[in-house]
C-alpha cells in the first residue's frame, strides 16, 4: 500500500506574516511599500527594509517593523542566522511585536528546530505537526501519536487525522487508526484518502465486505490509484469474487504495471499475463 504519512509541509508557512508599516513620508513611501508589501521578492524585501534600518530615522514601532519583515526576507533566502537576529532584534524594541514572534517561530521550523518553536510558541499546531513527522520517520510512533494529538487539539485537518492514523496503523492500534480515517471521512467525505486508509485497515481486521465498501468509495473518488484496485481485488478474491478480482486486479496492473502483488494474484487466479 503506498503510504500517505505526512510529505514536505513547509508551504503551509508561505502566508506572508508581515509587520503594517502605518503612515509613511513621501521620500520613505517606496522602502517601505517594497519592504512591507505582500507580494515583494525577497531580496527585494531585504534591500528596502535595510535602507529603512540604515536610515535611523524611523520610530520604535516602525524599526521593529522593518527588522521584522526583513527578518521575514531573510527567512525565505534561507538566511535563518540572520534572520533570527533581525527578529530578535524587533523583539527587543518591540516585546509585544506578534509579527516578530510569529516571523521566528516559522524561521526556527524552517530549521527544523521545531522544540524551541514549539517553546516559542506553544499553539504553533505545524511545528507540533512537522516534530511528529520526524518522530514516525524514526518510527518512533508513541512519539509521534503524541504530537499529532496536539496538532488535532489545537488545528485538526484532514492531513493530521491521516498522519496519525497511519502512526496508529504501524503500532497495530488499529481501532484507532480506523477511528481517525473515519474523521477524514467526516470531515472530507469526497476526499479518497480517507475511505482508502479506513478500506485498508477493515482487510487487516479481516472484514472484507467493509473493506470492499471502502473502496468501492475511494474508487468512485479516485480511480487512478492502483493500490485501491489491487486491494479491492484481493478482498474480492478472499470472498470468492474471481470475475471481480480478474477485473480489479487487471485495472491494477494497466496503471502499475509492475505491480507484483496484483500480477502475482493474477497468475494463482489462472490468468495469463
Amino acid at each position: 500500500m503506498r503510504s500517505f504519512s505526512w510529505v514536505a509541509v513547509w508551504l503551509a508557512f508561505a502566508a506572508l506574516t508581515l509587520a503594517c508599516a502605518g503612515p509613511v513620508a513621501a521620500e520613505s513611501e517606496e522602502n517601505w511599500q517594497l519592504c512591507a508589501g505582500s507580494a515583494t521578492a525577497p531580496d527585494l524585501r531585504v534591500t528596502a527594509c535595510a535602507a529603512i534600518i540604515d536610515g535611523k530615522t524611523e520610530t520604535s514601532e516602525r524599526l521593529a517593523n522593518a527588522y521584522c519583515n526583513r527578518g521575514h526576507g531573510l527567512t525565505e533566502q534561507r538566511h535563518f542566522h540572520d534572520a533570527i537576529a533581525d527578529l530578535n532584534e524587533a523583539i527587543r524594541i518591540a516585546p509585544s511585536h506578534a509579527c516578530a514572534y510569529n516571523n521566528r517561530g516559522r524561521a526556527y521550523a524552517f530549521k527544523r528546530d521545531f522544540d524551541r518553536a514549539i517553546k516559542l510558541d506553544p499553539t504553533l499546531a505545524i511545528a507540533y505537526g512537522n516534530r511528529a513527522y520526524i518522530f514516525y520517520q524514526m518510527r518512533d510512533t508513541t512519539h509521534a501519536i503524541a504530537d499529532y494529538t496536539m496538532q488535532i487539539k489545537l488545528k485538526p485537518d484532514v492531513l493530521a487525522y491521516i498522519n496519525r492514523g497511519n502512526a496508529y496503523r504501524d503500532s497495530e492500534q488499529l481501532d484507532r487508526a480506523a477511528a481517525d480515517y473515519g474523521e477524514v471521512i467526516r470531515i472530507a467525505p469526497e476526499d479518497a484518502r480517507g475511505w482508502r486508509n479506513r478500506g485498508l485497515i477493515r482487510l487487516f481486521q479481516g472484514d472484507n465486505k467493509s473493506g470492499i465498501a471502502d473502496y468501492d468509495k475511494a474508487l468512485q473518488y479516485d480511480s487512478t490509484d492502483a493500490d485501491s484496485w489491487n486491494n479491492r481485488g484481493q478482498a474480492k478474491i478472499r470472498l470468492g469474487d474471481k470475475p471481480g478480482a480478474i477485473a480489479d486486479l487487471k485495472k491494477a496492473l494497466e496503471l502499475y504495471p509492475d505491480l507484483p502483488t496484483a500480477r502475482e494474484a493474477l497468475q494463482k487466479l489462472g490468468v495469463k499475463l
